[in-house]
């Protein structure tokens, strides 16, 4: 149920808060393990270097971010924590009751909340939220209950994507544009 493209817009300016999963979205979704010290084996993951960008525009402009997932990872709490992201959650497979938590924290609406996600667990709050997002690389059913679908797949700017179309929304983004001569 992809909206048209100025429901898309009249719904990214209300947004104030940017929820995502991680595995799928802030990463392609592979997991790596190498040994660590003796028989430990550690898990290693890849961000990307443009999301993180964009993530601290949107933190500069006053937007607040979060992530809910369903797998606990040392080094997307390392990663979330540098970028600043404000909700970090992590091993909840089932994403409703932390919604609720951040949504009473933030005093916010499910309409001012965008969601990205990939996976089966993501759809209900993906069908709650005022923008539901799914990224390219996202199961079907995700596709078919999403809002908008970025270009991009997720771990590969699809996050920058959506980011960037919230702040376009918002009348933020020509002006970040325009600090880089990109205008």
């Amino acid at each position: 149920m992809p909206l048209d493209a100025q429901e898309l817009r009249t719904r990214a300016q209300k947004i104030r808060l940017i929820l995502t999963d991680v595995d799928g979205v802030w990463t392609d979704g592979k997991l790596f393990y190498v040994p660590g010290h003796g028989e430990e084996m550690v898990e290693v993951k890849a961000f990307n270097t443009q999301d993180g960008m964009a993530f601290r525009w949107a933190h500069a402009a006053g937007l607040k971010t979060g992530l809910i997932s369903g797998r606990e990872s040392p080094g997307v709490t390392h990663r979330a924590r540098m970028l600043g992201v404000t909700y970090i959650y992590q091993n909840f497979l089932e994403k409703i009751p932390p919604y609720e938590e951040i949504l009473k924290q933030s005093g916010l609406s499910d309409g001012e909340v965008a969601y990205l996600g990939d996976d089966l667990p993501d759809m209900p709050l993906m069908r709650r939220v005022g923008l539901g997002v799914a990224v390219a690389n996202a199961r079907t059913q995700v596709k078919g209950c999403a809002h908008y679908i970025t270009a991009a797949p997720g771990g590969d700017g699809a996050i920058r994507e959506v980011l960037e179309l919230i702040m376009e929304a918002q009348g933020i983004w020509p002006g970040i544009l325009e600090k880089y001569g990109a205008a």
